[in-house]
């Protein structure tokens, strides 16, 4: 894999930089609650050296009813500020569970302006299984304020999506598993319809991912998107549950070099609580 520490980086070359002055490392552990497992109590116990713990919960728009909805820049910019990420760093995320929460990260970052931010590929587990060293000791935090520059540009809505649900275009990528785009499964939050945005494709995120949580090729994942109907001469844009998962998809179409790309934050939490607009079952 070719290292982009605008998009994904190997373990190797965080290893190698990590003593850089200007590297920040985010754990951005999360996990839906049928994982029983608490990212910030195995943060405490073991984390990267020098990494901070990103808390996507907390760092999140609270005024929003849905779950953690992107942020306002005020406090994007605050909470960046206490942990001592701020203009002219490099910042390199991770999650516990290979490639699964960091993307999110780094598309929030993305959303905020920030360019040079990348991806741990395959995560913590990765590096663990290298046998490369961690800490439980937080990292001594100086304040670096941070420049935000809104991109309105890769944020989607719900009005946004049914039009282009009604008109084909944006094309509705769906990362979550076939058998809840088809709506065969329950959804894990309650009160949601089950189905998929009418015209939407499916490309689960694990399509995207090798056996050790790290991310195919840009090739192999166009392929994927290809395979699954996905016309890559229209922008997208990229669904999950909640948002969280969607971004994997983000941050692989940015490394095959498809920019047109945005987000539904609000995703099926938002989709499938609304009784006015339309549920697809089935295969798309």
């Amino acid at each position: 894999m070719a290292d982009d520490p605008k998009t994904l980086v190997s373990t190797d070359w965080l290893a190698s930089h990590l003593k850089d002055p200007d590297l920040r490392i985010l754990d951005a552990s999360w996990y839906l609650p049928d994982a029983e497992r608490d990212a910030r109590a195995e943060y405490d116990e073991a984390h990267i050296p020098g990494a901070r713990f990103f808390d996507l919960e907390e760092i999140s728009d609270a005024r929003s009813a849905l779950p953690h909805m992107a942020p306002p820049v005020e406090k994007f910019m605050s909470r960046m500020r206490r942990m001592g990420v701020g203009d002219g760093h490099q910042v390199v995320v991770y999650d516990g569970a290979g490639l699964f929460s960091a993307a999110r990260v780094w598309w929030l970052f993305r959303l905020m302006g920030q360019e040079n931010v990348a991806v741990l590929d395959g995560g913590l587990p990765k590096w663990l299984a290298e046998g490369r060293a961690t800490e439980d000791m937080p990292p001594i935090v100086k304040d670096r304020h941070m420049t935000v520059r809104f991109q309105n540009q890769l944020v989607r809505d719900v009005t946004q999506v049914s039009a282009a649900s009604k008109l084909g275009a944006p094309q509705i990528v769906d990362a979550r598993a076939p058998a809840r785009f088809r709506g065969d499964a329950p959804e894990p939050r309650e009160g949601l319809r089950a189905g998929h945005i009418p015209g939407s494709r499916n490309v689960p995120f694990s399509a995207l991912l090798n056996e050790d949580g790290t991310m195919k090729s840009p090739e192999e994942t166009r392929r994927i998107f290809e395979s699954a109907g996905v016309d890559l001469a229209k922008p997208v844009i990229t669904s999950c549950g909640s948002g969280v998962t969607a971004a994997v998809l983000s941050l692989a179409l940015e490394r095959m070099g498809k920019h047109d790309h945005s987000l539904y934050d609000g995703s099926w939490a938002e989709w499938g609580m609304f009784p006015t607009v339309p549920v697809a079952t089935g295969d798309a």
